[in-house]
């Protein structure tokens, strides 16, 4: 029993190292048993972590798609990603800690794959909010980015601890917990004239 917990430990730590490099390969161009190694990899830590005046530097995106209305009209109608919080209390949008050894967008898209387990294309930043951490004193600068999800991953990292769920606009901003992160909706909603409040 040593053993397997000693090479799952150096397993994980060596998709840790590889990560970086593996993310900028097209995942049309992997292999699904690497594909699925990877995906099932999470971060951990703060080594990497960037700090700006003293700020905690975190990033993410509002996962969004296009669903068509079910009127005549056959409007299309924007729908958004929430996952469950790791407390279990509240939804709330994919973001976490921007690291020194990738660009904002990179950590966006890590953050929103690890998470709510989504691959898509990121547009144009929003933000910047701050706040308080609630576990501690740490300020946070945050920003978010929209992701029009391309892809919906069976298997990804953080599968286990949280729920994903497709809603509509007003959906999100009754359930979502954070008021930077609704305020971030409000941003993504105002770039998008044609969805549906």
């Amino acid at each position: 029993m040593r053993h397997l917990s000693f090479f799952l430990s150096n397993l994980t730590n060596f998709l840790n190292f590889l990560f970086p490099f593996l993310i900028k390969i097209p995942s049309k161009s992997l292999p699904v048993q690497i594909k699925t190694m990877v995906s099932l990899a999470s971060r951990s830590g703060r080594r990497l972590q960037r700090y700006e005046e003293g700020y905690r530097l975190v990033v993410g995106c509002i996962p969004y798609r296009y669903k068509k209305s079910q009127e005549p009209s056959s409007v299309e109608e924007l729908e958004v990603l929430v996952i469950s919080a790791q407390n279990g209390k509240g939804m709330l949008f994919p973001k976490g800690g921007w690291e020194n050894d990738e660009s904002m967008e990179e950590a966006a898209k890590r953050e929103t794959e690890e998470e709510a387990g989504v691959i898509g294309v990121v547009g144009d930043k929003l933000g910047p909010w701050h706040y308080q951490s609630k576990r501690s004193c740490i300020m946070h600068e945050s920003y978010m980015f929209p992701l029009l999800v391309e892809e919906e991953l069976a298997c990804w990292p953080e599968r286990e601890i949280r729920e994903r769920r497709w809603v509509t606009i007003n959906e999100a901003r009754e359930v979502c917990h954070n008021r930077w992160m609704r305020e971030a909706l409000e941003e993504l909603v105002r770039l998008h004239p044609q969805a549906q409040s």
